[in-house]
């Protein structure tokens, strides 16, 4: 089976990429992604206040440096923003609830493209309260998984603000690999943002699918909660 690790000549002794038999994959049709630790719905509006509450628990607004919006003064300009995004097929955000479903952070799918079976996670913004749990895991486990097994596409993309550490920490800690930075890739918040950009291929997805299940196993965590191995060690 060709491998990206084997040369490949076109008649001209050009030098080309392996061949794949691709056929363009279906669209994603955004279904509840159900864990064992969190559910991911499709946002709606009435996850409005329980979403910002979970957000304000954030008293310094480090949630929202490094994305493109926000933060919001009040439930009234969040729920603004909200139904903005509500309905939208790309960005498609979802709402990351709890085992009580309490919404508690978003993340979304965004540069949807089919036909070459690409799809990007992004405007992930994980509440306090969610962050650095198995839920916030297992969220990403759970988009992962629809986007290779589900929609059968070949590459999953993470890009971020190269400046925002924690963001590339946990592209790594999830398994991505680093590709690069797009110097002056975009402008936002009235400044710069040169673009870290990540990936995951269909290929290696096997072998990070055990890895998250044999993490996130109840098996992995002693009495009190603690890990017992990280996730980047398995």
């Amino acid at each position: 089976m060709p491998t990206r690790d084997t040369q490949h000549y076109n008649q001209l002794g050009q030098a080309i990429s392996f061949p794949v038999q691709w056929q363009a994959k279906p669209a994603p049709s955004f279904p509840t992604l159900q864990g064992n630790y969190c559910r991911l719905e499709p946002l709606a509006l009435a996850q409005a206040s329980s979403l910002y509450s979970a957000f304000a628990a954030d008293q310094e607004q480090r949630l929202w440096t490094y994305l493109p919006y926000g933060p919001f003064t009040d439930l009234t300009h969040f729920t603004a923003w909200l139904k903005q995004q509500v309905g939208s097929k790309d960005p498609f955000f979802y709402s990351i609830l709890d085992q009580t479903s309490q919404a508690l952070g978003m993340a979304s799918y965004l540069r949807i493209d089919p036909t070459h079976g690409v799809i990007e996670v992004g405007h992930i913004n994980f509440s306090p309260a969610l962050q650095k749990t198995r839920a916030a895991t297992e969220t990403m486990y759970l988009m992962m998984r629809y986007a290779f097994e589900e929609l059968g596409y070949r590459r999953y993309e993470w890009k971020c603000d190269a400046l925002n550490a924690p963001s590339r920490q946990a592209a790594l800690r999830l398994g991505f690999s680093f590709e690069g930075i797009f110097r002056q890739a975009a402008v936002y918040k009235g400044r710069n943002r040169d673009t870290a950009w990540f990936s995951i291929l269909d290929s290696e997805w096997p072998v990070l699918k055990t890895k998250f299940e044999t993490w996130l196993a109840a098996s992995n965590f002693d009495a009190l909660g603690n890990q017992l191995q990280p996730l980047n060690r398995l």
